[in-house]
């Protein structure tokens, strides 16, 4: 809970008045009694989005109340606070990102994780696709990279890691087509932003003749452009997965350091578009209509055991431990800078902030943890699915299982779907809590599994669309599905550490101090971009299907 003096906050109501002078007040009538300031807030002419990957709400009114002298304070104070924000599900990285920018939820965006199964599709590196049988991984993750090993993903930039400013805005060209799942009816490579079933911001705001950037950690992020392929002009994605220069861990998510000097780029990217110049402080283009970045450093810092010397994690529940407080430091530092630099650039009078995170991460609570070995699951599935069906071949075409379990099945019918249910619960064993030592499990982690046609229902897709796992797993709380003792938490799943995230909305365009205790979703960032840039969020598709509401008092 939030710490901050009772008359430093206001409630939706008292806000209403200023919110209608700017006509950005859609959750209700404002009362005729209402009192309308004589000098209205300008509306807003950039919305800069800023997503802190892993964090929670319940990390930010952590943080606020120890520094309330903070960037993250004077950012939450200036605003609307959502306190009961949720994001996607599931809670990964591509459908928490792909629905804050588009207002839709993956039954709608056909995005559900940023490595998943089509059914419709066929394999990548299919050249001829007369008579092949459709079925294929659809990777959205560094495995699409040129050169996944290299920072720039295969531009072939020298110097580097400096010289990646100097990557280009268009990564699609980075990405290998060989490497894409096939169209059966073109026969051509599924970009990612041809994967995408609706329209996004970006698209909405160039449509509009505005400017628009992004930097995000792979390539693949190419998906935020939209069906059509050129919502972004300046889209800046070093590869966070690549060989960290000057680090022995590994990646740049490996070690802390690493991962907040990786973040510093990106955050360097913003500061010279804030300048008015393109990420690379090349060209002057003007400073963009909608923009902004994602950090990934607390999201490693809740991850990983330890690094840098530090314990990560959580010391109790929801209480950070040294190394996650540590890089909420470096976040509200770069956080502070940008607003800095707003503030120079007489920017910050027509600028709306907008904070969140594309999911939490499971669990907070670190004597909750149980780490188990997904892969003897699978395998005893597919198994026993050959045992009962001579001659079948394996079961699982495919799944994804951080702290849910999504499952696709080569057989998708709701026999099949049902059999990999009643195997699955029946499973118990053995996996280690955080101290690494044995720990039981039961049903295979997990505490509720959907089958078939209740799979699509609990993502409100179709049954037998193309896309939708065939078995959806809500795990146990702690549970994380790993092979090692190397992490200590994830993200993915349907628990609340996974869904409750920060939303802030703060600047132009807004009013100051107001906190709304309401449910909302981070869906809702989107048609709320349109509406601050005086867009019409019902230009978006995800938002006319879902009916996706503007952020109440934003």
């Amino acid at each position: 809970m939030s710490r901050r003096p009772v008359h430093s906050v206001r409630s939706v109501t008292a806000a209403a008045a200023a919110l209608a002078a700017v006509g950005a007040l859609t959750a209700a009538a404002v009362p005729a009694s209402a009192h309308v300031p004589a000098h209205p807030r300008a509306a807003a002419r950039h919305v800069l989005l800023l997503s802190v990957d892993g964090l929670h709400q319940s990390d930010l009114a952590w943080y606020v109340a120890r520094h309330p002298h903070s960037a993250l304070a004077r950012l939450a104070g200036g605003g609307v606070e959502y306190t009961h924000a949720a994001t996607t599900n599931p809670s990964d990285s591509f459908p928490g990102m792909v629905g804050q920018l588009t207002g839709g939820n993956p039954g709608t965006t056909g995005v559900y994780y940023d490595d998943t199964y089509s059914s419709a599709l066929l394999p990548a590196g299919t050249t001829k696709c007369a008579g092949a049988k459709p079925g294929a991984e659809v990777d959205l993750t560094e495995d699409l990279d040129k050169n996944q090993d290299s920072l720039d993903a295969g531009q072939g930039l020298t110097g580097l890691p400096g010289s990646i400013l100097q990557m280009t805005g268009a990564p699609a060209r980075l990405l290998a087509p060989s490497k894409l799942p096939v169209d059966p009816k073109t026969c051509r490579p599924v970009y990612p932003h041809s994967y995408l079933r609706v329209n996004t911001v970006f698209e909405v705001a160039r449509q509009a003749g505005l400017r628009t950037a992004w930097s995000d950690k792979h390539a693949a992020y190419d998906i935020l452009n939209g069906p059509s392929g050129k919502g972004i002009q300046d889209l800046f994605t070093p590869e966070i997965n690549s060989k960290a220069i000057g680090y022995s861990a590994g990646d740049w998510t490996k070690d802390n350091a690493a991962t907040e000097q990786y973040d510093g780029y990106k955050a360097r990217a913003v500061l010279n578009e804030i300048d008015g110049y393109d990420h690379s402080r090349t060209h002057k283009v003007g400073t963009p209509a909608v923009f902004g970045m994602n950090f990934q450093s607390v999201s490693t810092a809740q991850k990983l055991p330890a690094s840098d010397g530090l314990t990560g994690g959580y010391q109790a529940k929801g209480v950070p431990g040294p190394l996650l407080a540590k890089n909420l430091d470096f976040v509200d530092q770069q956080v502070g800078a940008l607003l800095t630099e707003l503030g120079k650039r007489h920017l910050a009078d027509s600028t709306t902030v907008i904070l969140s995170s594309k999911h939490g991460q499971s669990p907070t609570d670190p004597t909750a943890l149980t780490r188990i070995d997904d892969g003897p699951l699978l395998d005893g599935l597919n198994a026993a699915w050959k045992a009962a069906h001579p001659g079948a071949g394996d079961l699982v075409a495919h799944a994804v299982d951080d702290d849910a379990m999504l499952i696709w099945l080569t057989d998708r019918s709701q026999a099949a779907a049902d059999f990999a249910k009643a195997y699955l619960l029946a499973r118990s064993g053995t996996g280690n809590g955080i101290d690494g030592k044995a720990r039981p499990f039961t049903a295979s982690g997990l505490e509720t599994l959907y089958a078939g046609a209740a799979a699509a229902r609990y993502f409100h897709a179709r049954p037998g669309d193309s896309r939708v796992p065939d078995l959806v797993g809500v795990t146990q709380y702690g549970v994380v599905y790993t092979g090692g003792k190397g992490k200590i938490a994830e993200h993915g799943g349907a628990h609340a550490d996974d869904l409750d995230v920060p939303l802030v909305v703060s600047g132009a365009a807004t009013p100051h101090g107001v906190r709304v205790a309401g449910p909302v979703h981070t869906t809702q960032i989107a048609p709320t971009i349109l509406r601050l840039l005086g867009l019409d969020p019902r230009s978006l598709d995800a938002v006319r299907v879902e009916h996706t509401r503007v952020l109440p008092a934003s």
